[in-house]
């Protein structure tokens, strides 16, 4: 069959019989059995005949069904990439030391503490924000990780699909914990995972997209409390010698009823890309002046329940979405 064209990989028995349960009646003299269990039948000439009736009838089962075929080899093929998928996430967190840094993305500028309580990753947004905040930060306790673009949407992704994402795979081994089920917050080389994306639409997406990552495949993460979002400044206004960083329209507003509109200079900024490394250590990264948003599971489950809405299979929920709240639009990215 031409799926077998779809596989990456050489179908193994396990693969076929995952999830299979067969009951098989015998009657043979003098049954020898392994164990003091008597859970395995010894006979070894047995296996022989089964395999045989077992091959000729379901070859013809499957000549006569070719539907069923099908759908088996469908389900094989999915178990085949579930478990390439398995053995590539645990080969991404596999280090001999905490000190080895070879099989760390090249992307990632790492911090020199290695103590997890006391370091922390920012996700920044494209490459330009990104070499801002490897020269605004702290080396010794603060990492940055660049994504290009945004990332993959696991909501209805397979693992394979998931691992094959550049920016995820970077993720996953830059963190050092795992993923889904072998995630192991003890191994975690980071105490907080910071979200810093520009205050714009695309900004928005890309962090709802990373929420949701983390609420399916790393959610102790966000249970213990570890994933944080930035929150960059919206603007800059300077009168004189003084300067002020604004991180709303309403502190704005505050601000020209207090000193007025008059000489005033103001810069808007429409991303962290715009902002200098002295200018966003600042204002953002800054532990003594910066302001973080910690993410809670309620906050993960929305956005989680966002993007089952709006990248979801099913029409109605998606439209009556867009109705409900079309009038709390304020800035339309066409």
């Amino acid at each position: 069959m031409n799926l077998l064209k779809d596989a990456d990989d050489n179908l193994s028995g396990e693969d076929a019989r995952e999830g299979l349960t067969a009951v098989l009646s015998l009657k043979i003299q003098e049954p020898q059995f392994e164990g003091q269990t008597k859970s395995k039948l010894g006979n070894s000439e047995v296996r022989g005949i089964v395999d045989a009736m077992v091959f000729e009838k379901l070859s013809e089962f499957f000549e006569e069904n070719p539907a069923v075929a099908r759908r088996i080899i469908e389900k094989t093929i999915l178990a085949a990439r579930a478990r390439d998928a398995a053995r590539k996430a645990r080969e991404l967190t596999r280090r001999k030391s905490a000190l080895e840094i070879s099989s760390l993305p090249g992307k990632l500028a790492d911090c020199s503490i290695r103590d997890p309580l006391q370091t922390e990753i920012y996700l920044v947004e494209g490459d330009s924000a990104g070499g801002s905040a490897k020269q605004g930060r702290d080396r010794r306790f603060q990492a940055i990780l660049p994504l290009r673009g945004k990332i993959l949407n696991v909501e209805k992704a397979r693992m394979d699909k998931i691992l094959n994402s550049a920016e995820i795979r970077a993720m996953i081994t830059a963190f050092g914990s795992g993923i889904g089920s072998d995630f192991d917050l003890e191994k975690s080389r980071y105490g907080k995972i910071i979200i810093m994306t520009d205050a714009d639409v695309d900004g928005a997406h890309i962090r709802t997209l990373l929420m949701t990552f983390f609420y399916r495949y790393m959610q102790p993460l966000i249970e213990n409390g570890r994933v944080f979002i930035a929150q960059p400044p919206l603007y800059l206004a300077k009168k004189g010698k003084e300067h002020w960083y604004l991180y709303n329209d309403a502190a704005l507003e505050e601000l020209f009823r207090k000193i007025g509109k008059d000489d005033i200079t103001l810069q808007r900024y429409k991303g962290l890309g715009e902002m200098n490394p002295e200018q966003l250590w600042e204002t953002t990264m800054n532990p003594e002046e910066r302001t973080l948003l910690q993410v809670t599971m309620e906050d993960a489950m929305t956005a989680d329940e966002i993007f089952s809405v709006l990248m979801g299979d099913k029409v109605e929920p998606r439209r009556q979405f867009i109705e409900d709240n079309a009038h709390l639009v304020r800035n339309l990215d066409i």
